[in-house]
């Protein structure tokens, strides 16, 4: 059976990614920081049949990243890490001339510190799975220059920047940092408050472009959403391009 650690699982796009992966036979390992609503994910994803682990916690903290892959372990091992938690970092956003350091920091360090410091422990399994994958979460407003989004497209501007290494350095491994483009989730309402948000896709909609990533198995790089939709095979976007 194969295994997922996927934080940020509880809502929005890392549920609806459990959901689909829990359909197909997976076993999963589902983080994110509240208990409650953790625990009640994963007790409905259990009813497709398969194990899943819902390990509350910061994935800021080292402690609680031992822990997730501790339950990997227990299932017997880790085929794919998908990097999906995250923070904006200042809310309301703002002008970078406005933007708390403070703000600023915490975003680096649960967007780019945390997903390097889980895939540090993880790296002995995935490098052991018959095909070790990651998934990290980019966004389009990491390649474009976006008023106010500066402090977030910052931090996964630099998550790309360590996916591309990452592919480099382990080459026997698919990595793969994926723009899902706009999604209707409760970050993006925060973010952008004043906004209608109806004719967003929900993250269920935004689900088979990554279905399509596991299944076809591009070589590694950084993909946008609806390329993976698209006829043929999944073109990188050209900023990956630019990254190598």
């Amino acid at each position: 059976m194969a295994v997922a650690i996927i934080t940020g699982a509880s809502r929005g796009f890392g549920r609806a990614l459990a959901e689909a992966l829990a359909r197909r036979g997976w076993d999963l390992v589902l983080d994110a920081r509240s208990a409650g609503p953790l625990e009640d994910a994963a007790a409905e994803l259990r009813r497709h049949g398969g194990t899943v682990k819902a390990v509350a916690g910061d994935v800021a903290d080292g402690g609680h990243r031992v822990e997730l892959i501790a339950a990997a372990w227990e299932l017997g091992g880790l085929d794919l890490l998908v990097n999906n938690a995250g923070v904006l970092g200042a809310v309301p956003l703002r002008p970078l001339g406005a933007y708390s350091l403070d703000d600023f920091r915490t975003a680096l360090e649960v967007n780019v510190v945390a997903p390097l410091g889980l895939l540090q422990e993880a790296l002995p399994l995935l490098r052991d799975a018959p095909a070790g994958a990651v998934i990290n979460m980019s966004s389009d407003a990491a390649a474009e220059a976006y008023g106010t989004w500066g402090g977030y497209g910052a931090t996964k501007a630099a998550l790309d920047q360590l996916s591309a290494v990452l592919a480099v350095e382990e080459p026997g491994l698919r990595v793969w940092a994926v723009d899902p483009g706009g999604m209707r989730t409760e970050m993006l309402a925060a973010a952008e408050p004043e906004e209608d948000l109806s004719g967003v896709p929900r993250p269920e909609e935004v689900v088979p472009a990554f279905l399509r990533l596991l299944d076809v198995r591009p070589a590694s790089g950084r993909y946008s959403a609806p390329s993976l939709l698209m006829d043929g095979p999944p073109a990188e976007s050209p900023l990956q391009e630019e990254v190598r």
